[in-house]
């Protein structure tokens, strides 16, 4: 399934469709990279594994991207696809996966803009007849 990249103001929205949940978080994180650097020309040569928890399924799309967007500036990774599992339910949601990637090499990668946050404005995870929405809003 493709990502979409939303219209905004001064940021830029991502929505990742799917069809399900885990797909269209995956869509996500390819869209939120795909506005920071040429995605085709990443390869996958590193493994990062990711767990991130929240309340909400909402809560986890934005801790996820956070967690993605944290080990970029931490390790100098980009990440052109990724592998998640969720789990959980009405109070607690669980994601475990991994983000497959390189250092940015920035003749290469082309970089774009700097994406410095996902936000909860925008946010939204809903099914809609027989896919998967995962949105948010991303602070440039």
């Amino acid at each position: 399934m493709p990502y979409e990249i939303l219209e905004h103001t001064a940021d830029a929205g991502v929505r990742g469709i799917g069809s399900t949940l885990e797909e269209a978080f995956r869509e996500a994180a390819r869209a939120t990279f795909s506005l920071m650097v040429d995605l085709p020309q990443v390869k996958p040569k590193q493994t990062v594994k990711l767990e991130v928890e929240a309340d909400t399924l909402e809560g986890l799309l934005v801790a996820f991207l956070g967690e993605l967007l944290a080990r970029r500036d931490i390790e100098g990774l980009v990440f052109s696809d990724f592998r998640v599992r969720i789990e959980g339910g009405e109070r607690r949601w669980r994601l475990a996966g991994e983000a497959y990637g390189e250092p940015l090499d920035p003749a290469r990668h082309r970089p774009r803009v700097e994406v410095k946050a996902a936000t909860y404005f925008g946010v939204e995870v809903r099914r809609e007849g027989d896919r998967w929405i995962a949105q948010c809003v991303l602070d440039l």
